[in-house]
């Protein structure tokens, strides 16, 4: 099985206790999902966010529904924290959030360790665009709720 990558990174105009605050809410989680996704957290509120929270949704794949549960697998406020999907439509997804400040703003990397069923193929065929899709969206949102931001 074949692990890929992806990173991304956006400035927002913001401090970054702030910013991951923003994050610290999981259902804000839906706020940074495109809508085609039809993503829904529905572990019940509140989540309290630290290490080994267990938390679900659901979603949908081009337009087939799934179920995803994630652990929060780091938590080291305000700096970074990571998510390993327990069960879902990946055979590997980690995804670690990290927040660093920088001239009066905070950046927000995400790096993702992945694996889709079906591997390379099903990843070039489909996947990976998506993946570039849901994250261009996230920097857009991002953007549009803290200000304006910069790649």
């Amino acid at each position: 099985m074949k692990i890929l990558q992806f990173h991304s990174k956006v400035w927002v105009p913001r401090p970054i206790d702030e910013v991951f605050s923003f994050f610290s809410d999981a259902l804000n989680l839906e706020k940074l999902t495109p809508p085609w996704l039809q993503f829904r957290v529905v572990t019940p509120s509140p989540i309290a966010m630290q290490k080994d929270t267990l938390i679900d949704y659901r979603l949908k794949i081009r337009g087939i529904p799934a179920r995803w549960q994630s652990r929060i697998t780091v938590w080291e406020p305000p700096q970074r924290f990571a998510d390993t999907q327990m069960r879902g439509p990946y055979r590997v997804w980690i995804h670690e959030h990290r927040f660093t400040e920088d001239v009066g703003g905070t950046w927000c990397e995400d790096h993702v360790q992945y694996a889709p069923i079906g591997g390379v193929l099903v990843d070039k065929l489909f996947v990976a665009a998506d993946v570039r899709k849901i994250f261009a969206y996230r920097s857009e949102r991002l953007g549009e709720l803290f200000g304006e931001n910069k790649l």
